[in-house]
């Protein structure tokens, strides 16, 4: 495994943003899914996941939302900055965003692209959760302690919460086991492997991973798959290009939308016959 720590620019927030750094077994499940993730365990970092404000997670996911981590890592930090304490103590941040200007929000923001919406979504959800929950500490406790399903139908409801939105709060506020969030790299990677069907939707796509990943490995394959695609399996310059050598995961891939021999690659879902 490699000593390098997992990078901030990752929307679990890297070794000081909840979590622990933990060492698994070599998984005995039989499916190639499981084998690639042991493998992205080898190559990158083993960890348990957990931790993480629910309502600071929910938020720094929105702000991620159709923009990089790089892009939107900035715009979290100016958001904690300006709402997460007030004369260096901290506040309620679900009330501080309650309360917000929409205007004043979206200009702290503004790195993370969509800043308009983003930030009528933020404030109109935190608004919500101070109705119906109170505060940061009992949204929290529910996350955490609510089953997985009742707290994902109960965000999947909230303006701008998607999926992927609601799978990292589960895994990286709720701790839980077993939730795989889908993002566009999981979604390119696991087509491209051959693991999901190449016309697989991102739902689609956590399912499969989910069933054939053990439980207790579905966080780290998450956030290891993202650094994967980063560094080896991006959309246009994919690392198999220049040759077996080149990526660690070749002999677990089935190159889906690629060809070695033109240089030709296409997403997964251009392969299907219609």
């Amino acid at each position: 495994m490699s000593e390098d720590a997992e990078p901030v620019e990752n929307i679990s927030g890297g070794p000081g943003s909840g979590g622990s750094m933990d060492t698994f077994e070599p998984s005995d499940a039989d499916t190639r899914a499981a084998k690639v993730v042991d493998r992205l365990g080898e190559l990158y970092w083993q960890k348990t996941y957990g931790g993480q404000d629910a309502f600071e997670c929910l938020v720094r996911t929105i702000l991620s939302q159709n923009t990089s981590d790089v892009a939107s890592q900035p715009a979290h930090d100016a958001l904690m900055d300006r709402y997460g304490s007030e004369d260096e103590e901290e506040v309620d941040l679900v009330d501080a965003l309650a309360d917000a200007e929409q205007a004043e929000l979206a200009e702290t923001i503004s790195g993370a692209g969509l800043y308009n919406q983003k930030s009528a979504r933020i404030i109109e959800i935190a608004q919500r959760i101070r109705e119906e929950y109170g505060g940061e500490d009992d949204f929290d406790a529910f996350v955490r302690e609510e089953p997985a399903e009742a707290v994902r139908e109960t965000l999947l409801a909230m303006n701008g919460v998607g999926p992927k939105t609601a799978d990292c709060v589960l895994l990286f506020a709720g701790g839980r086991d077993g939730v795989f969030p889908v993002d566009t790299h999981v979604h390119r990677i696991y087509r491209r492997l051959g693991i999901a069907p190449p016309g697989a939707d991102h739902e689609a796509v956590r399912e499969v991973l989910e069933k054939k990943v053990p439980e207790g490995k579905c966080g780290f394959g998450h956030t290891a798959s993202i650094q994967f695609g980063r560094e080896y399996c991006s959309a246009r310059e994919p690392a198999c290009l220049d040759g077996p050598e080149a990526c660690p995961l070749y002999d677990l891939c089935d190159r889906v939308g690629i060809e070695p021999a033109s240089g030709d690659v296409v997403d997964p879902a251009e392969t299907v016959e219609r």
